[in-house]
């Protein structure tokens, strides 16, 4: 395993780390038995960061983690997420005590005295506008209870907004081959500022590995079936905004970048490690199998530049105008 620091830190992570929504729930069937033995497949094999949000499966995936890191919890750096398990619009929710209460939750389910990485989770532009919550997090790393915090946004004007505060250390961005807006203007300043980036959505929901046809159809309980056009959160989310269809196409079109590598899905997650603005790219898994096979794009061939650049023309040409949603 390879390890990068998050912006200027003292946290050092493995440069491939994994999101806990998927064993949470919202992707179909999940079974807490293989998604523990993913947790410890991926430790394992030298992984030290988990993302996670008190939403996802309503505190399970935090519990999972807990059970997981038991006995070497402080080895393991944990990121988990708020807000969204109240209105996101009402600014009650960014207020102290609703944030401590959010925070007091997390820890009590994770088992632990301090979060690692506190993310406020893709909150509307004009609460990081207004800013106050911002001081609210300060008070909270004072008193120990986090280490560090950031913000997980859908668009790049809402990273540049959360670059000019001094104290966020970490923007959680939608990034993949499919998504390659933040490479111009929001990973520049994010390395002047000090501040690292998870890569998030880094398979497009799946697209990205080459394994879907025209038609497939997703499990009721699963977001590919029920936020497919954005119906209950930003489009971005899943399948980075794209129709699926046109992103089964499109993936067909990307399948040459699997040549002389292991898969399409470790490919696009190599091509995420070629930005050196990334700390860390985290994509999802559901059993350790799926962890083992993520884990080899750690060592998967790197891009040349000529195909760096295809990849960045096939995005502007083929790629952008199906992009739904703001980003």
């Amino acid at each position: 395993m390879n390890y990068r620091r998050l912006g200027s830190t003292d946290l050092k992570l493995s440069e491939l780390s994994f999101g806990t929504w998927a064993i949470g729930g919202a992707w179909g069937k999940t079974s807490d038995r293989e998604a523990l033995e993913g947790l410890n497949k991926a430790i394992e094999h030298g992984v030290n960061f988990f993302d996670t949000a008190d939403v996802y499966g309503e505190g399970r995936s935090e519990k999972l983690l807990a059970k997981a890191t038991k006995g070497k919890k402080y080895d393991i750096y944990i990121a988990s997420k708020f807000c969204r398990s109240g209105d996101i619009h009402d600014p009650l929710t960014y207020s102290e005590p609703y944030v401590r209460k959010y925070l007091e939750k997390s820890l009590k389910r994770l088992n632990r005295e301090y979060i690692d990485l506190y993310q406020i989770h893709c909150p509307p532009i004009k609460i990081l506008q207004e800013g106050s919550v911002f001081n609210v997090l300060d008070k909270l790393q004072k008193e120990g209870k986090i280490r560090y915090y950031g913000v997980s946004v859908e668009t790049v004007e809402e990273g540049l907004l959360c670059l000019d505060q001094q104290n966020v250390r970490a923007l959680q961005v939608i990034f993949n081959i499919f998504r390659q807006k933040p490479t111009v203007n929001l990973f520049p300043k994010a390395i002047d500022k000090g501040v690292g980036i998870l890569a998030r959505v880094p398979l497009a929901s799946g697209l990205l590995t080459g394994k879907f046809s025209e038609g497939h159809q997703f499990s009721e309980n699963d977001h590919r079936h029920f936020n497919k056009d954005g119906d209950q959160f930003n489009v971005g989310e899943t399948f980075a905004g794209i129709p699926f269809d046109k992103g089964v196409k499109l993936s067909k079109e990307l399948a040459w970048i699997a040549h002389e590598r292991e898969s399409m899905a470790t490919a696009a997650l190599k091509w995420i490690l070629e930005h050196h603005a990334v700390s860390t790219v985290i994509p999802g898994f559901k059993t350790a199998d799926q962890v083992e096979r993520n884990l080899k794009a750690v060592h998967e061939k790197k891009f040349s530049q000529r195909e760096m650049t295809r990849l960045a023309e096939f995005y502007k040409h083929e790629v952008h105008d199906y992009i739904r949603g703001p980003y």
